[in-house]
């Protein structure tokens, strides 16, 4: 950035805004932030994330994914295919796009948004196509409950001037999708586009997607149920949005991953070695379960729960995520700038699991530079999942034998 021109500074300082005529904020950034408290001194103009996505939706068609999962990846997917197909499309999205340079890039044709829930953000974005890939409770500190959740979702929905398509295998997009007629629904069962023979390997994924009048045969350069169900939305939003077929098939094919999805990172003693952003029990309980249908039978799980809010809220649904889990190195939680009056740690969610599953080795490894040392006392182990939304895949470094 800076090599382009950019003025780019670490850490919060007045000095930054005072000469800025336009100052744009995360709401991950607090109200009492001496940078706003300077913007405001100044009269600076103040726009928020979320207001920034309400002006980009009158820039030109905005085409949103949007789900408590999976977003990056199905977001990043669809950059391929309009690729593929030749539009001058711009997108935006929460991690680089693997084969197109950057997670940000303008263009004249349409827009490309990962549609955030988190704070709300979503709440003033206008899609003109949608894709809805799941629902699952997180953000509870905002939203207050999972039907508020929903709620939000549905509203997304109902803003949408174009078409939605949804993966209703997904109970909560199903919920959000039950009473809406105009949404598209995919799925493996009782849906207008049906997912058919899956075949999965460690390296790909095949399938057939069936709709009406048109049957896509697509493979993925990438592996995993939640992959094959990304993909699927995709392909029918791409259709409905009107790029080809053939676009479709070939953009999903040249996708190749996102960073920090199910990542394959190197080998440990055999063992292969996989990083993961999943830090929801859904998205762990489908990291699990991706790995079992790949014929890994000896699962080793290091996970760093995200967040005091997250934790505390779904520590129930924490102690049964890691079924298929042979072992699990639990370490303390990181907080990304939450407060924590309560002193909660990573163990109430070790804690949790081995109440609710003692045939899974919990052990609970508070210091993330403990963990090379604890890796020694392992063996027979023929897969390591490295999981969470903070900074716990630095601990690769200390135990693989092998980079990928």
């Amino acid at each position: 950035l800076r090599a382009a021109g950019v003025g780019v500074h670490v850490g919060h300082d007045d000095a930054t805004v005072r000469a800025a005529d336009l100052v744009l904020w995360s709401p991950a950034v607090r109200d009492d932030d001496a940078e706003l408290r300077a913007a405001r001194e100044v009269g600076a103009t103040l726009l928020a994330r979320a207001e920034l996505f309400r002006q980009l939706s009158d820039v030109g068609e905005v085409v949103g994914l949007c789900g408590t999962h999976g977003k990056t990846t199905a977001t990043s997917m669809m950059v391929h295919v309009a690729r593929s197909a030749r539009r001058d499309v711009g997108w935006l999205v929460g991690a680089e796009v693997l084969g197109a340079g950057a997670n940000g890039h303008w263009g004249a044709e349409g827009l490309i948004v990962e549609v955030d829930e988190s704070y709300g953000t979503f709440a003033h974005l206008t899609p003109h196509a949608l894709g809805l890939l799941n629902v699952e409770a997180d953000h509870l500190d905002h939203y207050g409950s999972l039907d508020a959740l929903e709620h939000a979702f549905g509203a997304l929905v109902d803003r949408a001037t174009g078409p939605v398509v949804a993966w209703t295998d997904d109970p909560g997009a199903a919920r959000v999708a039950a009473s809406r007629e105009r949404v598209v629904r995919v799925g493996t069962r009782d849906a207008t586009w049906c997912v058919r023979d899956v075949v999965l390997t460690r390296a790909d994924a095949t399938f057939t997607l069936a709709g009406p009048g048109e049957t896509l045969g697509l493979h993925l350069a990438v592996t995993g149920a939640h992959n094959v169900a990304n993909a699927a939305v995709v392909a029918v939003l791409a259709r409905r949005w009107g790029l080809d077929t053939s676009s479709v098939v070939e953009g999903l094919a040249n996708f190749v991953g996102a960073p920090r999805r199910f990542q394959l990172r190197g080998r440990w003693r055999g063992a292969d070695v996989y990083e993961d952003y999943a830090h929801l029990p859904g998205e762990i309980a489908a990291t699990l379960r991706t790995t079992k249908a790949l014929g890994y039978e000896r699962a080793l799980v290091i996970f760093q729960p995200h967040r005091v809010s997250r934790t505390l809220a779904l520590v129930e649904d924490f102690a049964h995520a890691f079924v298929g889990a042979r072992d699990l190195i639990v370490t303390d939680l990181y907080d990304a700038g939450e407060m924590n009056p309560l002193d909660v740690h990573g163990d109430v969610v070790a804690d949790a699991v081995r109440d609710a599953h003692p045939e899974i080795g919990v052990r609970y490894v508070k210091e993330l530079a403990s963990i090379g040392e604890v890796m020694t006392t392992f063996d027979d182990v023929d897969v390591v999942l490295v999981v969470g939304a903070g900074d716990v895949a630095r601990v690769i470094d200390d135990f693989v034998e092998e980079r990928a």
